[in-house]
């Protein structure tokens, strides 16, 4: 065991000894951890503590970025001004997004239609 883990756990266990650790929220409650596994292990540390701190990857960030103008260009007016700006923009994040190889078909929307299709009653 590594001296960092060792004084870790002394560090623990004086304070379960001294009561520290009881009356927290989730005390006894099943922990929920996140779904790291696509994280290279070297990764998940900072990942997790930008996470925490309310900040996304650089991808996430423009994907999220790309479903916002998404929305926005369905309420605007196609021969507003503002239209053509925000479809540029867009088109430029969609590009980033196919360069940092993920899939742009989320803005799309082809299998949202699929799906309201495969549901609807006749």
């Amino acid at each position: 065991m590594w001296l960092i883990d060792q004084l870790a756990e002394q560090h623990i266990r004086e304070a379960q000894q001294k009561g520290e650790l009881e009356g927290l929220a989730g005390e006894g409650e099943p922990l929920v951890l996140d779904d790291d596994s696509q994280v290279p292990a070297e990764l998940r540390a900072g990942y997790r503590l930008l996470k925490n701190a309310g900040y996304l990857p650089p991808e996430l960030e423009i994907r999220r970025e790309a479903l916002e103008l998404n929305d926005l260009l369905k309420s605007l007016d196609p021969l507003d001004i503002a239209h053509s700006g925000t479809l540029k923009r867009l088109r430029l994040l969609e590009i980033k997004l196919r360069q940092a190889g993920m899939n742009t078909d989320f803005l799309s929307g082809q299998y949202r239609d699929a799906i309201a299709q495969h549901f609807v009653v006749e």
